[in-house]
This record gives C-alpha cells, structure tokens and sequence, in this order.
C-alpha cells in the first residue's frame, strides 16, 4: 500500500467510526452531512483524483450538495490524498485554512510494550454507557446536543471498545476504539480536569491497546490536533509517529 492509499483508507476508516448522518458518494468524493455533530464528522472527504478540467467542477458539486442542506462547505484537505491542486483552488475561491491535525499510526504491539498498566481502575465495555458518555460530554461537547453524540456512536457499525478509568467508583477519564480491516482508531479521549497528570489517559490508553491486540488489529491510528501538546506528548511516547498532517478549508 502506498503512502497515498495508506492515508485515503485511514482517513475513511475515521469517516466510519465517526458515522455521518448521511454520506453522498459524489465520484469517489465522500460528501457528509452531519448538522446535530460536531462540524468536523461534516466534512467532504476528496479522495479521489479530479484533473485539472474537472477539479472546479466538483468543487461546484459539492458546494451544491451542503447549500442544499443548509450549511457551509467544508473540505478536508489530506495532502497525497487528495487531488493535486485543490487546496490552492479553495484558497482562491475564499476557503479560509484551519484547525490543522496530525495523522499517527503505531503498531500495536508497540504500544503496548510502551504504556504498563496504570494505577486506576479500568473497565472496558463493547457499548458506551452513561458515565463513559458523561464524562466524554463534559470535556468535549461543548454544551451542544447530546443527543446527536449517542446518535453518532449508534451509527458505529464496526466493532469498538469503550475504556473508563475510575477515581473509586468515579468515571475520570475515557477513550473508545473502533478495529476496521486490520487497523484499530483510537478516539474520543477525554480526562476531567482533577484527573489529569494523574496517569489517567495513560491507562485508558494502554487499555485500548490490549482491546485492539485481542481483536487482532496489527496497527493503530489516531488524530491529533496540532496544538494539543499533552495529548501529543502521551502519543509520542506511545510509538505514535507522523504519516502525515492534514487541514481544513471552509468556505466564507
């Protein structure tokens, strides 16, 4: 597999295990529609080459598709995913860049030779609960819907861990994992602010590694916001490195 071809299947697989509600196959352009989410599970999804003649074209396309829906283009822009030139494109047509990301993989045996098992308590579960929801809604709901968060993870279709590291009977840190044809995404990692530096996402992690070691899922991935140093230290650390950093652009 290519370094483009390892980057358009991760990307997707993310696109799984955050399941929009509605997904438009636009030639091979994934366009999302996901109004009650986060902004990000809306996101066009450009991965299939376009040339020089029809780039403009589909760009119109998908800007189309989301005015029909009543909201903003958005594209998210994976370089060698994506075809060559379009972010240039969107730049000229107003597209303002943000919110850049780096995209991370590791073995998984190599996580979990790094990240012993921690202090905490851990529970593992094959469904969300209400304490692992609530804690995942306060740290990064953001006062939104939450409905639309319990929709999205009933979306999931592939199979997937939910992790809960416990202060006594207190739920104080989570995380989820969704295994994809051989790959494991770890997301939704979330510690209360009187937990962390306490080794809490640190468990949650290690624990999410042995969910994917016993699915038999040889390699994780996750995606990380740039700016997230704490987050990109644990990751680090972890045996999470690089492929590849990626952006958004949103129409004005």
């Amino acid at each position: 597999m290519t370094g483009a071809e390892l980057i358009r299947g991760l990307q997707e697989r993310a696109a799984r295990a955050l399941p929009a509600e509605r997904v438009e196959d636009a030639e091979g352009w994934w366009l999302r529609h996901a109004p009650r989410c986060a902004w990000w599970v809306g996101t066009a999804l450009p991965h299939r080459e376009a040339g020089p003649g029809e780039l403009a074209r589909r760009v119109v396309g998908a800007e189309t598709f989301y005015a029909a829906h009543g909201t903003v283009a958005r594209f998210q822009i994976s370089p060698r995913a994506c075809p060559q030139g379009l972010d240039t494109l969107l730049a000229e047509r107003g597209y303002r860049r943000e919110s850049p990301v780096s995209l991370r993989v590791a073995s998984t045996a190599q996580v979990l030779g790094r990240l012993p098992a921690g202090a905490l308590r851990i529970d593992v579960e094959e469904r969300p609960t209400p304490a692992w929801f609530d804690v995942w809604h306060a740290v990064h709901g953001h006062g939104g819907d939450r409905r639309s968060g319990w929709d999205m993870l009933e979306r999931v279709e592939r199979p997937s861990g939910y992790v809960r590291a416990m202060i006594r009977d207190d739920v104080v840190a989570v995380g989820r994992v969704v295994a994809d044809t051989g790959w494991a995404g770890v997301f939704g990692m979330a510690t209360l602010p009187e937990a962390r530096g306490k080794g809490a996402a640190r468990g949650v992690l290690a624990a999410l590694a042995h969910w994917v070691g016993a699915h038999q899922a040889d390699h994780m991935y996750l995606q990380v916001e740039r700016g997230n140093s704490p987050a990109l230290r644990l990751y680090e650390q972890a045996g999470f490195t690089e492929i590849c950093g990626y952006h958004y652009r949103t129409a004005r």
